[in-house]
């Protein structure tokens, strides 16, 4: 059934199974499937029959296996129908209203497994994102399909016109972005083992542009455990990285570290954040040699040569 169910999703058979239009649209009318039910509380007789005959699903692919009959157990998991499928093969022959009869129990079951199952989930990935948020970093929870199940508070405070959520989906203005993120998770489940990311020119992070900021680095890492049991769907965090916000380590711990004054450590801090000795200057509202002097204090007391060198350096601490 392993090999099977690889070939219904990877060849496309799940689009071209009658059975999953046919339980939807029963789903959706009035009429009122059994807890479980069976082929013939789908079909008629003739058409049954028919399909056997004339189907390619029926004729191809169940074929590879063997089978012919199926039967069903549905049971909700917060108000969404799942289904558990049995398959018999024609030698085994259908399944009777005797056979669906004595598994109806199994649904109520199921259910209460599959709630417990998704509440644990859920706490295990409200723990990452809470987690996340602790060393400050930005993370949205997403599943297979790419709707959101939450997101921290910094990554909320990331969010704007250019990127949001709404009525959990993550709006990205770039639209090359957005149709990587979709390219990513429509593809994750024959793409993606769970222990290893997608590989691109920019491996698995993927630049989300703004138009008035700087952009937003977006990373997809994989989710296990309890938290992507298929109940809750958790499939990817996905961590931001906004490359407008500025941040600049403690100025206590950059003098601890290297035995700067503090004004050499603030310089220092805002040579790390990219700006230059005259912006320094007029932000501090000092002279620009002044700037320099404790520039040139700064490189001897860390051992640079270059203020490439002292922000790299700087941005260590920043990562600590």
């Amino acid at each position: 059934m392993e090999d099977l169910t690889q070939i219904y999703f990877k060849e496309g058979w799940h689009l071209r199974d009658i059975r999953v239009p046919r339980v939807k649209s029963l789903l959706a009318s009035s009429r009122r499937l059994p807890p479980a039910f069976c082929d013939s509380d789908m079909f008629g007789y003739d058409e049954l029959h028919n399909l056997f005959r004339t189907d390619a699903y029926f004729n191809q692919f169940l074929r590879l296996g063997k089978l012919k009959w199926g039967g069903w157990i549905r049971f909700p998991v917060a108000r969404e129908p799942w289904l558990i499928a049995f398959q018999r093969t024609g030698a085994q022959g259908p399944f009777e209203r005797g056979d669906m009869i004595r598994l109806s129990p199994l649904a109520q079951a199921l259910a209460e497994v599959a709630d417990l199952s998704a509440a644990v989930g859920q706490s295990m990935l409200a723990g990452v994102l809470d987690g996340l948020n602790l060393v400050q970093m930005p993370a949205l929870a997403l599943d297979r399909g790419g709707r959101v199940l939450g997101a921290n508070a910094k990554a909320e405070a990331v969010f704007s016109s250019d990127l949001r959520v709404s009525n959990s989906r993550l709006l990205i203005r770039d639209e090359k972005a957005r149709q990587a993120l979709d390219r990513v998770t429509s593809t994750v489940a024959n793409a993606w083992p769970a222990d290893r990311p997608p590989e691109g020119r920019a491996g698995n992070i993927i630049v989300a542009r703004r138009e008035a900021r700087k952009p937003v680095l977006m990373k997809l890492l994989p989710v296990h455990g309890a938290a992507s049991a298929p109940f809750l769907g958790a499939k990817f965090i996905l961590t931001l990285t906004d490359l407008a916000a500025v941040r600049r380590p403690s100025l206590d711990i950059i003098s601890e570290a290297f035995s700067l004054t503090r004004a050499e450590a603030r310089i220092s801090s805002m040579i790390a954040a990219g700006l230059a000795p005259e912006e320094i200057a007029s932000e501090l509202k000092v002279s620009r040699e002044t700037v320099r002097n404790q520039i040139k204090a700064t490189f001897g007391k860390t051992g640079v040569h270059r203020q490439s060198e002292l922000a790299a350096l700087i941005s260590r601490i920043q990562d600590c």
